[in-house]
């Protein structure tokens, strides 16, 4: 039973991705995955419940990447995030905050908390990152660490949607220009 939950937030997460919340049902989930509807209400009674898990299971992931990633220097670590956000370009995806943000007016409020959450925690990370990097020597950029992070966040979040309209490669252009320009140039050391 575990695995039928798992395999509809996995499908939901990827419909999310793709279509947006509010573009996809029950019967997206139900179909390819061979089960009726009712097997979906059992487990996520309304699309919020259901939708609460995608984020949440997100958020679980998303703490224990970073975690693996503390390890790394800081340059390696937002490397990963920016890898992350590749492999979602590579697959035609847009990220869940990405998806979700222009629908917020939209979610119920259990929903809202939890895109607020996860924008905060990423936002957090990034923020903590790039000023542990940068007391190392590893970034350099102006102002504020965490408004930096939003800069990053929403250049990551934008890149995914041109390259959907512009091709695959703009994703790269963009993460690589981005990276550049926080990376402090050992060269000239």
């Amino acid at each position: 039973m575990q695995d039928t939950k798992e395999r509809i937030i996995t499908l939901a997460e990827e419909l999310i991705k793709t279509k947006g919340f509010n573009a996809f049902s029950y019967k997206d989930i139900s179909d390819p995955l061979e089960i009726k509807n009712a097997a979906i209400h059992y487990y996520f009674p309304t699309k919020t419940d259901l939708g609460v898990a995608v984020l949440e299971q997100y958020l679980k992931s998303f703490t224990f990447h970073t975690a693996k990633w503390a390890e790394l220097p800081e340059d390696k670590q937002l490397k990963q995030l920016f890898d992350t956000f590749s492999r979602a370009s590579k697959d035609k995806f847009i990220c869940l905050m990405g998806s979700l943000s222009p629908d917020y007016d939209t979610l119920q409020p259990a929903m809202q908390e939890q895109v607020s959450n996860m924008a905060s925690a990423i936002v957090q990370w990034v923020a903590s990152c790039l000023e542990r990097g940068r007391s190392k020597g590893l970034f350099r950029f102006e102002g504020e660490a965490y408004d930096r992070a939003l800069l990053v966040q929403s250049n990551l979040l934008a890149s995914l949607l041109l390259s959907r309209v512009m091709g695959n490669k703009v994703f790269g252009k963009m993460s690589s220009r981005l990276m550049k320009d926080l990376l402090v140039d050992n060269t000239k050391k």
